[in-house]
């Protein structure tokens, strides 16, 4: 989000934000893949079930990156047709996705290890 809106602002160029951004974007899938198939194993359902639409989407779009682009996020393209708003979008979605996990995960950690 600081990245995407450094560029908006105009305070780095195009290339070095998608440079920046494309780095994380394979660590991101893997990790995420990783998070659903371990509550898939784990028996979570109802966290399994929450977590899968987003690691599909963060596949697909992985996959759909059209051949000559740097990456999902690509220096010649960003300012074109509103890109740039749609990824500070999907960022502010994703933030408060992991917020939303991480306060689940944690209030299921507390359950687990309180006495009952």
């Amino acid at each position: 989000i600081i990245t995407l809106s450094d560029l908006e602002c105009d305070y780095i160029n195009a290339r070095s934000c998608c440079s920046k951004l494309n780095k994380w974007v394979v660590p991101e899938v893997i990790g995420h893949a990783v998070v659903t198939v371990l509550m898939l194993i784990s028996l979570h359902w109802f966290i399994f079930l929450l977590n899968l639409p987003v690691a599909t989407w963060n596949i697909y779009r992985y996959i759909m990156v059209p051949s000559g682009n740097m990456g999902v996020f690509d220096p010649t393209e960003i300012h074109n047709r509103g890109q740039l708003k749609s990824h500070m979008k999907e960022a502010m979605i994703k933030l408060g996705f992991h917020l939303l996990c991480f306060f689940m995960y944690l209030y299921r950690l507390v359950s687990k290890i309180t006495p009952k």
